[in-house]
């Protein structure tokens, strides 16, 4: 059905300043119970449904876990529906509903963000997500994908695809610290949204990235110099600040 709703539109634009037709279709309650689990939605998160519609995943996240959440709507109406139906469930004390285009909307305090728009749509929204959201938001999308920008996981029910991203912190460029067994440790890394790869010295030798993995704030990295066991630490990265965690 949403297929056939999608092939409808007739050129519609997706540009940050244009009025956006993403035709309203209500997810099924058992996605949006999918949904929540996937993103691990608890009590202390600040949910935000881009496109919230009738506010289905909002309420039910406030009825589940009490979780405070914000929808962002430009259709009036639907926010008229949705500020009903969250009274009804008497738990309009939780959640605020905005209107307002998905480009413009301030986003900033999410710690997840749920979104059934379109993979154009997405895609268009992608830099904003990124540069808005604090590195370990969660991003959970109804059927649709990110273009370039490869899922952290995946979840398929019902012939539908559900996907989580967790927005990475910017790790690109050159990293130093001393280990717990005083050597000097050194990498300059690359960084393709959560995928990294680089190169690794230890004292000012060359020495082999076994394996560099982000999610969210948190970059494992295993070293190993020539002739020695492989040494794994956790860079965990804070706005400007950043601490090392050497493993045993």
């Amino acid at each position: 059905m949403y297929k056939d709703l999608v092939e409808d539109l007739d050129g519609y634009s997706v540009e940050p300043d244009t009025f956006l037709d993403v035709p309203f279709v209500p997810t099924d309650e058992h996605v949006i119970r999918a949904m929540l689990q996937l993103g691990k939605v608890g009590p202390r998160d600040i949910l935000y449904d881009l496109g919230s519609g009738e506010g289905g995943i909002l309420i039910e996240a406030a009825r589940q876990f009490g979780t405070q959440g914000v929808g962002i709507e430009i259709d009036p109406l639907r926010i008229a529906d949705a500020m009903e139906f969250a009274a009804d469930a008497r738990v309009e004390h939780l959640i605020d509903f905005v209107e307002d285009n998905l480009f413009e909307a301030d986003i900033s305090e999410a710690t997840v963000v749920t979104m059934y728009l379109l993979e154009s749509v997405n895609i268009q929204l992608r830099p904003k997500l990124l540069k808005e959201l604090r590195p370990g938001t969660r991003i959970i999308s109804h059927a649709f994908h990110m273009g370039e920008w490869q899922p952290d996981e995946k979840l398929e029910l019902s012939h539908i695809t559900i996907f989580k991203w967790v927005v990475p912190a910017k790790i690109e460029g050159v990293w130093e610290w001393e280990g717990l067994d005083d050597r000097l440790y050194y990498v300059e890394l690359q960084q393709k949204y959560q995928e990294v790869s680089g190169n690794a010295w230890v004292d000012n030798e060359p020495a082999t990235l076994n394996r560099a993995s982000l999610s969210g704030n948190w970059l494992e990295l295993e070293i190993q110099a020539p002739n020695q066991a492989p040494v794994v630490f956790t860079l965990i990265v804070d706005d400007d600040d950043w601490e090392v965690v050497q493993h045993d």
